[in-house]
């Protein structure tokens, strides 16, 4: 795999409409600057699809997890109507995108058809942007029409919270995201950053871990090395500066340390207990309680948060400090809906937000939803988090992580469950990690 080639449109609300722009619309109807009567005849027809041809149970978000509930509601429910209704075109993967930033595999291998997805896995894919959801008719608005439902998962993922790290000012926050972008959420952002590796020539380079439960918790770690191998090897005199919010690596410290120091001792500064305060673009500072870093290039990793269209559908929990769903734990469901489940990344158990924890959660959630379509029930699955995070490229060598999730009833709190970590370095876990990644591509797209 080295070369893995409305009821009525009047209840259509205010809130929805913005979360058009909110959610990105890009589809061939609409772009910005849609006049209202646009909007309104847009909204107002029914999406092009045939009609159901049974339950119909459409997944909003085509992410791992989406992608995953998607294929597996068709097995579970070969008989189920399945929509896929996804924003984007193309499918570019975060999982494995840092062995393309060190020149591992190429674009290709990270890069999917979502009709390929849809054909191969019997369901239908709607190439569009949800802009408002009533519940009680149990429809979506998108930009490409309305479509009803009789059940809807929501996977909207997750946004950037750049007010955690003391930027208010939206002329900041802008300059951020668009010249030190973290790479963490679209594929323009992990294009940027492959382009910042290749194009970087000397300096410093600042690279940051957020707190709270983030989008890969390897992943800052792991890019550093990936990062520092190219610079190693193409002779760049720069250094990466990683100001971790942590005391220590999120995951598997003892082996991204180890990493550091015996491989990348010239090329990687690890400022644990960083907590960003602020940023300024414009003189590329970053501020902590102690000390301003200045850096000649960045990507900038903020707090995550959920994807800010579940506040627009009134589907995220006020009390979460990263806006989260407002989730059943076990069953998914929004809380007092029987039909409206989220899942993924913006899910508000401590579990990893990872591709393959997205994966095995959705495999699950499909099956439980296919058994309360047939008036039976299924028992709680845990997620499995398996990741193999690549700390060197030449050789390919990577360390791993494995583990399951429990709740205790008694302190009504989640822990790890059969967790292991293997801070080793070697090729055999390099192998693994194509192996990993060869096989998640296999299921959700072949």
């Amino acid at each position: 795999m080295a070369k893995l080639t409305r009821r009525d449109f009047g209840k259509l609300t205010a809130a929805g409409v913005a979360s058009a722009g909110v959610t990105g619309v890009a589809g061939p109807a609409m772009g910005e600057g849609t006049p209202l009567a646009s909007l309104t005849s847009i909204v107002s027809r029914p999406a092009d699809l045939p009609a159901p041809s049974g339950h119909r149970v459409v997944v909003v978000g085509g992410g791992w997890s989406g992608l995953t509930i998607a294929k597996y509601l068709k097995i579970h429910g070969p008989e189920l109507d399945v929509v896929l209704v996804e924003r984007r075109a193309l499918f570019v993967s975060h999982p494995i995108s840092g062995l393309w930033l060190a020149g591992m595999v190429n674009l290709e291998a990270i890069t999917f058809s979502y009709l390929d997805a849809a054909a191969n896995n019997q369901y239908a894919y709607l190439n569009a942007s949800l802009i408002d959801l009533d519940r009680e008719a149990k429809k979506i608005y998108t930009d490409q029409g309305w479509l009803s439902y009789d059940d809807l998962v929501i996977c909207p993922g997750v946004d950037y919270d750049y007010a955690s790290i003391g930027v208010e000012d939206p002329a900041h926050e802008q300059l951020l995201k668009t010249r030190y972008p973290a790479g963490f959420v679209s594929a323009s952002e992990h294009v940027t950053l492959y382009n910042k590796v290749r194009d970087f020539k000397g300096g410093v380079f600042v690279l940051t871990a957020p707190p709270g439960i983030y989008r890969c918790s390897a992943t800052p770690y792991e890019r550093a090395c990936l990062m520092a191998s190219v610079f190693k090897r193409e002779n760049i005199k720069g250094k990466i500066v990683l100001m971790d919010s942590r005391d220590e690596p999120a995951v598997m410290a003892e082996g991204f340390l180890a990493a550091f120091n015996e491989l990348y001792s010239d090329f990687i500064e690890y400022m644990p207990s960083s907590t960003i305060v602020g940023v300024d673009p414009q003189t590329r500072t970053l501020s902590t309680d102690f000390d301003d870093v200045t850096f000649d290039d960045a990507a900038i990793y903020p707090r995550i948060r959920g994807a800010r269209l579940l506040e627009n559908l009134g589907l995220a929990d006020p009390k979460s400090a990263q806006k989260e769903a407002a989730i059943d734990p076990m069953t998914y469901n929004i809380l007092g809906e029987d039909h409206v489940y989220a899942a993924g990344d913006c899910r508000p158990m401590p579990f990893s937000k990872s591709g393959g924890t997205a994966s095995s959660e959705g495999v699950y959630l499909a099956k439980l939803i296919a058994a309360r379509v047939r008036g039976e029930s299924v028992p709680w699955e845990s997620p499995h988090t398996l990741c193999y995070s690549m700390v060197n490229a030449n050789p390919a060598e990577a360390i791993m992580v494995d583990g399951k999730y429990r709740f205790d009833k008694t302190t009504s709190q989640w822990a790890h469950f059969e967790n292991v970590a293997n801070n080793e370095r070697d090729e055999a876990k390099g192998r693994k990690a194509f192996e990993w990644a060869e096989e998640h591509f296999r299921d959700m797209f072949g």
